[in-house]
């Protein structure tokens, strides 16, 4: 396969994936060029190269900067403005992790310790029965926030070399 159709391949596959991490397609596009790019690349290039307008590039790349994968990069002597993904892949799945835990479980877990506390008689079936399943469900994410967050906070060797103790 050439490089080109290997580069196109991979960009519409990551944007398939992307939608599955949270994120349009659109979005997941961008940060695929931006990734296989060795050099800082502009809006105009990212509109030509992904065939998209100026307003989807410029929408999804502040996206993209407040998910923190991608920065602006000013280089000497150019008025436009360029952009660069985030290189290290480890650096990239423990951010997605971060802003997914922070955009769905955080909120989640907020609501669900707030719904906990509901007003009623704790001996009636109905209202015990809701508690319960409320407390097992927050039981559960309070579990997955914690492996979350030994995830986020782990070492790239670390994290490698635990897993494969475990498939050993």
């Amino acid at each position: 396969m050439k490089l080109t159709e290997a580069k196109q391949q991979f960009i519409s596959s990551w944007g398939a994936f992307g939608t599955q991490w949270g994120i349009n397609r659109t979005m997941a596009q961008i940060h695929a060029l931006l990734l296989v790019s060795p050099d800082p690349i502009t809006q105009d290039d990212i509109m030509e190269q992904l065939s998209i307008s100026r307003g989807n590039v410029n929408m999804n790349i502040r996206d993209l900067i407040s998910w923190n994968l991608v920065e602006r990069v000013i280089l000497p002597g150019e008025r436009k403005e360029y952009f660069t993904a985030e290189k290290d892949i480890w650096k990239v799945a423990t951010q997605i992790i971060r802003e997914r835990k922070k955009r769905e479980l955080d909120p989640m877990l907020k609501l669900l310790g707030q719904l906990e506390d509901v007003d009623g008689d704790k001996k009636d079936k109905e209202t015990k029965q809701f508690v319960e399943m409320i407390g097992s469900i927050k039981k559960l994410g309070n579990h997955a926030d914690k492996v979350l967050d030994v995830l986020i906070k782990a070492e790239e060797n670390w994290f490698t070399g635990s897993l494969l103790k475990v498939f050993k």
